[in-house]
């Protein structure tokens, strides 16, 4: 697949744009997934007129399983769709006791539902060429329950480990798959999720975001986290986590969890 077409959900602004925008570049044919489909409308204009590739735009709520269910078919069906990044993704203002439970099932419902059945709707495709790639937005929030963000985090953290699962077991069948982490990045969901971004501390462009990411894409990175300085860190991460697997095959409980004698 030389230049295969790239799906991009949530793309009528923020990162899914900007990444519409950077593949275009790169010459690859778009297919644009998001609700609003006059700014998509316009982007797909724009993105034609500059770069002359073909853009196809579908309006589509990925929390109605109507209109998920036709993404899926065209994800299954479309054989020059090469490359999924599945970027639809909200926030969820307030602490947990006061977040009204149908907002909280339907920040579930995007962030972590539509993510697996879309990564689902292609995998078989993939893994039969022996090529793909399916990007999934994450956030650092995923790794900091201390930011109290705790459904949303919660559903980041879904996404982290999804990801690395699906690299362990598509990877060696050609098919790579790359978890971005962002921190904190200018985009509408801030306001989307009733936060006044004129208070919020400061925040990183969205086309440095999603121009580091594209980076740790080229490389081939499992885990991609633009903010973090120190690569090492995340290996150190890595190293601790492993460590501990021998001892979850135990067949008895640790001595410091035994009842006094």
């Amino acid at each position: 697949m030389a230049t295969p077409t790239v799906l991009i959900t949530g793309a009528s602004s923020g990162i899914g744009a900007t990444y519409a925008e950077r593949f275009a570049r790169r010459g690859h044919d778009l297919v644009l997934v998001a609700r609003d489909r006059t700014r998509m409308e316009a982007l797909a204009t724009r993105l034609r007129q500059e770069n002359g590739v073909t853009v196809d735009i579908l309006q589509a709520d990925l929390t109605e399983p109507g209109d998920l269910t036709a993404i899926e078919t065209r994800l299954r069906d479309d054989h020059l769709i090469g490359v999924l990044v599945n970027n639809a993704g909200a926030g969820l203002a307030g602490s947990f006791e006061n977040q009204a439970i149908n907002d909280m099932e339907r920040l579930v419902a995007l962030n972590t539902t539509a993510v697996v059945r879309l990564a689902s709707a292609v995998a078989a495709r993939f893994v039969e060429a022996g090529e793909g790639a399916i990007i999934n937005i994450g956030s650092v929030v995923g790794l900091v329950p201390e930011f109290g963000q705790t459904v949303y985090g919660a559903t980041k953290a879904f996404v982290l480990f999804l990801s690395q699962g699906l690299s362990l077991e598509l990877a060696p069948k050609g098919v790579y798959v790359q978890a971005v982490l962002p921190a904190a990045t200018r985009t509408e969901i801030w306001e989307r999720a009733g936060a006044d971004i004129n208070a919020l501390p400061p925040m990183m462009d969205v086309g440095e975001l999603v121009d580091a990411a594209l980076v740790g894409f080229d490389r081939r990175e499992a885990v991609t986290i633009p903010p973090l300085p120190d690569a090492g860190q995340w290996d150190t991460y890595q190293s601790a986590r492993q460590a501990m697997l021998p001892g979850f095959a135990q067949v008895h409980a640790a001595a410091r969890y035994r009842p006094a004698a």
